[in-house]
């Protein structure tokens, strides 16, 4: 008696398998083939060469939808979109940007709409595909999805110039010798320059102090990424605080001498931050289908591992390799956060202390 009802609970399991197999293929099939018909999916984010053909090229051939791609800084995104809106036009399918932005301006306009229902395939779903063994959002209404949980740079140099290992902590940017030499992406406005000295802020062993110090050392702001890391490869400028990761790597191929400190040999290590690898998806969009397609394609294995090597990230996938960028990129239990949302409440107090140092944007 016992045998026959393991038999039947057995079968009954098998059972299960094959209906919710077959009914995933069929949601899958079905969505791919209005996808194509819709003719193409929108993409806002932030890109450079690298990136634009990591989001493209390998979707394109793999389902013949075309990807229409839209590249702007994150302090750009909230105002187009609300513009956009304003005047009754919903152009975009797909957000690849930065929390910041998606947190404080993105989900109070009600851009977006929720990411799970978009999941279709079973290792996306699955919890254990993913660090922590959980997909990491950012809202309660899980519509942010961090993709690229990494340790920034938050010290770049020019390799001919300086020697990196006159970096052991933050507070050897202090030394003098530094004074008028050094570039900051501005940190009064959404940014890698803002993630940095939230990390300052928060971090037990520089905190304010050390933010009231650096202001001191008549640091450059600058507000475009490009500028920044081209004037240290030009050499204008010794050190840069605060950069556009992806934008120095891309750099850095490209034969610029501009370099990263290793997290591991600064003190205070650095924190962790997506920069701009959160996904969202915006609602109202105007390619339903071929967002799914897209949100689902760029969460496998195959999407997170271009996009990482890509821009030089850590995806938040378990099975994605890491060969592709520097070992102290990989998270590190117990790092500080500067992408979340407890993180961005201390711009309450933060935001007055730049002002002080920094002035008036």
């Amino acid at each position: 008696m016992n045998r026959t009802v393991a038999m039947i609970e057995a079968l009954m399991v098998v059972a299960l398998f094959c209906f919710n197999a077959g009914s995933v293929g069929a949601d899958w099939e079905n969505t791919l083939a209005a996808a194509k018909k819709e003719g193409k999916v929108s993409v806002i984010t932030d890109v450079t060469a690298s990136m634009r053909d990591a989001l493209t090229l390998d979707f394109e051939k793999k389902y013949g939808i075309p990807v229409e791609l839209f590249g702007t800084s994150g302090r750009e995104v909230a105002p187009r979109v609300a513009a956009e809106r304003k005047a009754g036009q919903f152009l975009w399918d797909i957000y690849i940007h930065g929390s910041t932005t998606a947190l404080e301006s993105m989900i109070p306009m009600g851009a977006f709409d929720p990411l799970e229902p978009a999941l279709i395939l079973p290792d996306v779903k699955d919890p254990k595909t993913w660090r922590g063994g959980t997909i990491e959002f950012l809202d309660p209404s899980k519509m942010v999805m961090v993709m690229t949980p990494f340790h920034r740079g938050t010290i770049f140099y020019n390799t001919k110039l300086v020697n990196a290992k006159e970096f052991k902590s933050h507070k050897d940017l202090l030394n003098p010798k530094w004074r008028g030499k050094m570039v900051v992406d501005d940190p009064r406005r959404a940014g890698p320059g803002i993630a940095t000295f939230t990390f300052f802020y928060l971090h037990p062993e520089l905190g304010p102090d050390f933010i009231r110090a650096l202001g001191k050392q008549q640091m450059t702001i600058l507000r475009d990424y490009a500028q920044e890391v081209d004037a240290i490869g030009q050499g204008r400028y010794l050190v840069l605080v605060g950069a556009a990761d992806f934008v120095a790597i891309n750099r850095a191929k490209q034969g610029v001498p501009i370099a990263i400190v290793d997290a591991r040999q600064l003190k205070e290590g650095t924190d962790l931050n997506p920069t701009n690898g959160t996904l969202a998806l915006f609602n109202r969009a105007p390619n339903p289908n071929a967002a799914r397609i897209y949100i689902n394609w760029l969460l496998s294995k195959e999407g997170q591992t271009i996009f990482a090597r890509a821009n030089g990230y850590v995806s938040a996938r378990l099975d994605v390799p890491t060969d592709h960028t520097e070992p102290w990129r990989v998270p590190l239990p117990g790092a500080i956060k500067t992408y979340t949302k407890e993180a961005m409440a201390v711009k309450e107090k933060l935001t007055p202390l730049l002002q002080e140092v920094f002035g008036s944007q």
